[in-house]
């Protein structure tokens, strides 16, 4: 968190990224399956959404339209998966 502001900075990069978070829940590569969007219907590899990474966990937006798909929090009382995003994730 700044200090100044209390922005928290998180760093926004490829879904490739959520890889390693996502592997604390899933025992398969997640950013290899399809996800399809809830609010536009792209259908795409995780791996090719955006991704915002801070210390907490990881947030895997739409590439076509920004919507969030996914979020994934770690905290002291445990870990949370929201997929509300997601209309369908596909492993191949």
């Amino acid at each position: 968190m700044h200090p100044r502001t209390g922005v928290v900075d998180v760093g926004r990069v490829d879904g490739n990224a959520a890889a390693g978070p996502l592997s604390e829940l899933f025992c398969f590569d997640v950013t290899m399956a399809v996800g399809e969007c809830g609010h536009c219907g792209d259908r795409s590899p995780l791996a090719e959404a955006v991704a915002e990474l801070d210390d907490e966990g990881v947030i895997v937006m739409c590439r076509a339209c920004g919507h969030t798909m996914l979020t994934y929090v770690r905290s002291a009382a445990g870990r949370s998966l929201q997929l509300t995003g997601l209309r369908s994730l596909t492993v191949s």
